[in-house]
């Protein structure tokens, strides 16, 4: 390797895994050859192939399990912010395999952040719909979906569906009728508990982004309250920005 090009070594070493990564050369599910290895293969110190391997890491590319190796997981889905869509729709719409656990589907008291968007009386039976879900049989992130039975009663019937594989959108369009216009989402970054990093099998205590959307309808009345906890590891989000005018510098 060149040791007068600029650019640090062990990040060259990142993207040249990278670039072998997207050709196909390794491919999801191998095994990448060991530090000891790569240190022969690129000439450089153990300490370097850590960091290049830590990026890849980072990134959701590799997964190093002790006692095993290092595996390639492919690269971290990514979810455009700027369209309205349920993560059924989204991930099919990529070509993945998506299927969900229903965890709970039944009626509580709305919870206390959605009353004033719901616009409903403490103690109000919502309906919580809470699920599992999963991208190519890998679970991916944990959704409570609270649904406002107040913008129309047929959102009732979701608790005698089978709502493993059906989408909830689908549902709202199709069963429900409505029209889903808006939406208003806040993103965090947050620790999982034991039981939700049991869920998503991830070390406890990983980060994870929860996601929190107020859903809308074409008559302005909030349907749906929803919070969703994705593993960082696995997903990236994409907002795209634009001037609302002319700029100046």
């Amino acid at each position: 390797m060149d040791k007068e090009y600029p650019v640090p070594l062990y990040y060259r070493i990142y993207a040249d895994l990278k670039e072998k990564i997207a050709e196909g050369v390794f491919k999801p599910g191998d095994r990448i050859p060991s530090e000891k290895e790569l240190c022969k293969i690129y000439g450089v110190s153990r300490l370097t192939i850590r960091r290049a391997l830590e990026e890849l890491r980072r990134e959701g590319i590799i997964e190093r399990t002790k006692g095993r190796g290092t595996f390639i997981t492919g690269s971290k889905k990514e979810e455009q912010l700027t369209v309205l869509k349920g993560f059924t729709d989204e991930a099919r719409n990529k070509g993945y395999r998506v299927k969900s656990k229903v965890l709970e589907n039944k009626l509580i008291e709305v919870p206390v952040e959605a009353r004033d968007a719901f616009k409903l009386e403490p103690k109000t039976l919502v309906v919580l719909l809470k699920r599992l879900r999963y991208i190519n049989d890998e679970p991916v992130a944990i959704e409570w979906a609270y649904l406002n039975p107040n913008v129309s009663v047929k959102i009732l019937n979701v608790l005698k569906e089978d709502m493993s594989r059906r989408s909830l959108y689908e549902f709202l369009r199709e069963e429900v009728g409505l029209v889903l216009s808006r939406a208003i989402e806040v993103l965090e970054i947050v620790n999982l508990t034991e039981e939700d990093a049991r869920l998503l099998e991830v070390p406890q205590k990983s980060c994870a982004v929860l996601r929190k959307r107020f859903t809308y309808t074409s008559k302005n009345e909030c349907v749906e309250y929803v919070l969703s906890l994705y593993r960082s590891d696995k997903f990236r989000f994409k907002i795209e920005l634009r001037s609302g005018g002319i700029m100046r510098k």
